[in-house]
């Protein structure tokens, strides 16, 4: 099965809360994203961004220039329903990260939440931090969090790679700052905890 597909029977086998990634507000992502853009009129990207409702919060906080890219069509469908009239504010784009086109110095800041480490290629990885480097403006904002050391080697039936802080920064690069990181125990809807890792870095 591609990753398409894949991502596809996810999405329309299982409920948006019933993923072990849920979360009612991704908290710790809008904390980052409103430290590092407190002008609401910058272009921001939601990468991998799935049925989770940080769109909507970002919306309800005002920010005007939203992308949410998902490779599932069900998952961004479901996205455009919840928020009904709202989503004409949202640009959508159904597309794999790793082979899309994308403007180059088209955003601010890239946001990933729990797709970076279902990259266990390096040259997948590399070509995921291409992206970032060709659309993110020089000075722009680059978060990413992903399973921590203490975080699952499989979910959703793929393999995951776990980093700390150092080893996701080192993935990026020089031209990446890091400017702050943090840790985040997620709870799941089954009552277990997820490690996650969140780096902020500023592109050079």
């Amino acid at each position: 099965m591609d990753e398409e597909a894949h991502w596809e029977a996810v999405y329309k086998t299982k409920a948006a809360d019933a993923v072990s990634w849920y979360s009612p507000h991704l908290n710790q992502s809008i904390k980052f994203i409103t430290e590092a853009l407190p002008s609401k009129n910058t272009q921001i990207i939601d990468v991998g961004g799935g049925e989770s409702t940080l769109v909507d919060d970002l919306i309800e906080l005002g920010y005007k220039h939203l992308t949410v890219l998902d490779i599932s069509q069900t998952a961004i469908d479901f996205c455009k329903n919840r928020l009904q009239n709202k989503s004409s504010l949202v640009h959508w784009q159904t597309a794999n990260i790793l082979t899309v086109e994308l403007s180059q110095d088209a955003y601010e800041l890239w946001h990933d939440r729990a797709v970076f480490h279902f990259l266990t290629d390096e040259s997948d990885r590399q070509k995921y931090v291409h992206q970032v480097a060709t659309s993110v403006k020089p000075g722009g904002h680059v978060i990413v969090a992903t399973f921590g050391p203490a975080g699952p080697q499989k979910c959703s039936g793929l393999k995951t790679v776990r980093y700390d802080a150092d080893s996701l920064h080192n993935e990026f690069g020089k031209r990446f700052e890091l400017v702050k990181s943090e840790s985040e125990f997620h709870q799941t809807p089954f009552g277990t905890s997820q490690q996650f890792v969140y780096c902020y870095c500023k592109l050079q």
